[in-house]
């Protein structure tokens, strides 16, 4: 009778340890489930200093080329996730981040690498979030005649390439594009995690010059309200903003010739590394909303 009691002793405690692996098993499925149901998030880096860091981190990473574009499908801690190399430059990154949504429906985007500083109090290292971004590559000049010179320290009528009215035929306007809420408010619980220089909100200004004039800079810095520059981020947000895929640029400062700081090419790594966990924190709150 007592060996007959022990036999069924056992058997409970099989059945309750077999009911409490079932229980896991589908709580961890349900997790998956809800990670699937994610449309992936795009990182973009426009050279491969600026994405490889990021793709070799992916797992069960595919990789898709598009003309001369290069995505790397995966996922990173169970999120789904492109890593998008732009190349170069405006059209470029317009172009690449037109493909992406397109061809992979993104939940967000997120336009980061390096860039050079137009504040002074900015040290290499500090990585900016953009609170907004804005070109400051487009112009009305000044007319002068043949022989009168040229000097871009007068081109103060910014040309505004996406116009509310499209029947103006001279939109003199500084277009800026505000960053998504709930990517800056993502980057900035995750800046805790980065310890190699600052994190601050800022404007970054794209185009494609490399300014190294100190007057010119000094100009964007006080009516552009630049922090930094570099190449791709405001053609990305120009095409995010009219596909409405929620978009945020993340630059890292690799110098500064404002205060003398020295290109360092560390800081691309820096910045992907601290991308991925802006990454998860978006990704992780909208799993949540989901549940």
């Amino acid at each position: 009778m007592q060996f007959k009691k022990i036999i069924h002793a056992i058997g409970m405690c099989g059945s309750l340890l077999l009911a409490a692996c079932n229980n896991d098993s589908h709580n961890t499925n349900q997790n998956s489930d809800t990670q699937k149901a994610l449309q992936p998030i795009v990182i973009q880096g426009a050279l491969p200093v600026e994405s490889e860091q990021m793709a070799a981190k992916l797992t069960n990473a595919t990789v898709e080329t598009v003309g001369g574009w290069k995505f790397w499908k995966g996922t990173y801690q169970g999120y789904p996730v492109i890593i998008s190399k732009t190349r170069m430059g405006m059209s470029n990154a317009a172009a690449a981040t037109a493909i992406a949504i397109e061809r992979y429906k993104p939940i967000a985007i997120i336009n980061q690498g390096t860039s050079g500083g137009h504040d002074p109090e900015l040290k290499v290292y500090d990585i900016v979030l953009g609170r907004y971004t804005t070109n400051i590559g487009a112009f009305r000049t000044p007319k002068k005649a043949l022989g009168e010179g040229s000097n871009a320290l007068e081109w103060n009528e910014a040309f505004d390439v996406l116009p509310d009215d499209e029947s103006d035929p001279e939109p003199i306007a500084i277009r800026k594009f505000e960053a998504d809420a709930e990517l800056l408010t993502a980057a900035h619980r995750a800046q805790n995690n980065y310890t190699q220089g600052n994190v601050v909100e800022g404007t970054i200004g794209s185009a494609d010059v490399w300014n190294n004039e100190l007057d010119r800079i000094a100009f964007f810095h006080k009516n552009y309200a630049t922090s930094v520059e570099e190449m791709e981020a405001a053609s990305v947000a120009q095409i995010a903003s009219q596909f409405k895929v929620p978009f945020l640029g993340i630059r890292v400062l690799s110098n500064n010739i404002t205060n003398g700081g020295a290109y360092d090419a560390g800081t691309g790594e820096a910045c992907q590394h601290y991308v991925l966990d802006v990454v998860v924190e978006y990704m992780k709150a909208k799993q949540a909303a989901l549940k």
